[in-house]
């Protein structure tokens, strides 16, 4: 029970030191370096670290809630770590608050390593650390004696003589009550530490508005009128949407369009301080500002996009109207040497992928997107400005916040995710998806629809059949698509038996191919089978 009692109180302290070290942390970030919150800082570096299953396995178990999951963690192993820095403090001091001391000193190391970073990146997590050593150094001293000296420390095989002591009672020398000063009070210690933990999380609350306010400040966004299109797109033909009860909407609101990506803190980039920068293999170098974007003849085209880490039947896919100028027109510009075969975007915050050059020179609606469904695209899906190309899977070709193409080779660069072990060029493949009705739901009797959407941009689909129950496949009722850069909806009629049934749909692409029922991971280049359900006839 004492060696509980000896445990409890420095993992408290610890934890409170952290609290009010990361409380600052984040403060000092939000007040004078927003890109380099310490939280931030440490989640980028753990998310460019980590193995590709890592990734995949996080978006597998959390979707789109990856970020959130990550952060839930780095704040559960900085609690651990807090904890066992307490009590590392009150035993063998002063190791414990050189721990946190030095993982400030790593946050500021990894801050200044960032893609994003200016010259001051160190200062949060250089303050987070020196607020939580020197916390924790102050909580140490203010333990109380029968906590701090009565732990399990063993000297040449004995207990520790303070251990024989009783836990509480004035502490005795020669006959006579030791002065009052020498017994730290257990109520100023825990008051000093719950203050040090409601400090910290102060501090993380007024973070948090600032960085909130900061953003707001880009929803100048909402301000911005844009250009109307010099063209727009083919209106959405009749019979496109079949309006079935739960079947995913021909065009995705923004506010439930997919979002993935590798920002912890979505980078807040004011239009006037935007620039776009093409380089590389070319005659001559290009530089585009906000203003000269907005002034050039604008297009409208509607595209799906999909995730590369989509499995089969997911739903890191959705469809919108953009607006943007054709990518193909800004490299002509620039001339691209006949020797190069690929264009390397980079966000800024660091993330960079490889495009091939004849994708962004070809006819199809490859475009700097400034609008998406009507409005300034949202600041998490690229504010102000990012790349939309049909027929390529994300990672390869929709860089967010872009401000440089790099025209070069794919033999001469990697980008982000190719040097993490996934294929070069990205070409989406053809896949359908089942969703009403939902796996595993209970079916009344009597009749009924299956449904579903299917994809294969800048191919198109031409058809989509469903099996039910291992019997013969059946042809579908296909909507009509916007155009064969985007997903389109089926149907099919069905009157089941009651029971248990399963059922499975495939696709077949404009160009003659039936969908793969090859089973593989979205590793290395998307996903492939048929998606399948189960669901039960009452």
């Amino acid at each position: 029970m004492r060696e509980r009692g000896t445990v409890v109180l420095p993992a408290v302290a610890g934890v409170a030191s952290v609290a009010l070290g990361a409380g600052i942390g984040e403060l000092v970030a939000a007040l004078f370096v927003p890109s380099a919150s310490p939280v931030a800082v440490i989640g980028g570096a753990l998310i460019d670290a980590a193995p590709s299953w890592a990734k995949d396995a996080a978006i597998a178990l959390f979707g789109t809630a990856d970020k959130i999951a990550l952060v839930v963690g780095i704040a559960l192993v900085l609690v651990v770590v807090a904890g066992g820095a307490g009590v590392l403090e009150v035993r063998r001091p002063p190791w414990g608050s050189l721990v946190l001391g030095l993982l400030g000193a790593v946050g500021a190391v990894v801050a200044l390593t960032r893609a994003d970073a200016g010259g001051m990146a160190w200062l949060p997590s250089a303050v987070a650390g020196l607020v939580a050593a020197f916390t924790l150094r102050a909580l140490a001293r203010l333990m109380p004696r029968a906590q701090a000296d009565s732990g399990p420390l063993v000297e040449r095989g004995r207990e520790a003589p303070e251990t024989k002591r009783p836990d509480s009672g004035p502490l005795v020398e020669r006959g006579r009550e030791a002065p009052e000063t020498k017994r730290p009070d257990r109520r100023a210690f825990l008051g000093w530490t719950i203050a040090a933990a409601a400090a910290g999380a102060l501090s993380a609350i007024a973070a948090s508005a600032l960085q909130a306010g900061r953003q707001a400040a880009s929803a100048v966004r909402d301000a911005i009128t844009l250009p109307r299109p010099s063209a727009t797109a083919p209106p959405v033909p009749a019979g496109a949407e079949l309006g079935v009860d739960g079947l995913a909407p021909l065009i995705t609101p923004n506010e439930q369009f997919y979002r993935i990506d590798t920002a912890l803190i979505v980078p807040s980039v004011a239009t006037q301080d935007w620039s776009l920068r093409i380089h590389g293999m070319v005659e001559r170098e290009v530089t585009l500002t906000w203003d000269e974007l907005l002034a050039l003849p604008l297009e409208e085209s509607t595209t799906t996009l999909a995730c590369v880490s989509n499995t089969v039947g997911g739903d890191l896919i959705g469809n919108a109207l953009w607006l943007g100028y054709p990518i193909r027109e800004l490299l002509a510009r620039a001339v691209p040497s006949a020797d190069a075969d690929m264009v390397l975007s980079r966000s800024i915050d660091g993330f960079t992928a490889s495009t091939p050059l004849e994708v962004l020179t070809d006819d199809r609606a490859a475009i700097l997107a400034v609008g998406m469904n009507g409005e300034p695209l949202p600041a998490e899906h690229g504010f102000p400005v990012r790349m939309v190309v049909p027929g390529l899977y994300g990672y390869v070709s929709a860089t967010k916040w872009v401000t440089e193409l790099e025209v070069t080779r794919f033999d001469a660069t990697t980008a982000y995710w190719t040097t993490r072990g996934w294929s070069e060029r990205g070409p989406i493949k053809l896949q359908s998806r089942i969703d009403v009705p939902r796996p595993g739901a209970q079916v009344a009797a009597g009749d009924t629809v299956i449904a579903g959407v299917a994809w294969q941009q800048h191919v198109g689909v031409a058809g989509v059949e469903v099996q039910i129950d291992e019997g013969s496949w059946q042809a579908a009722t296909l909507a009509t698509a916007i155009s064969d850069d985007t997903w389109v909806q089926w149907s099919l009629p069905w009157t089941p038996e009651s029971g248990d049934h399963t059922i499975r749909c495939r696709a077949l692409s404009a160009d003659g191919t039936t969908q793969t029922a090859d089973t593989a991971p979205p590793a290395p280049d998307g996903a492939t089978g048929h998606h399948t359900i189960h669901v039960t006839v009452a």
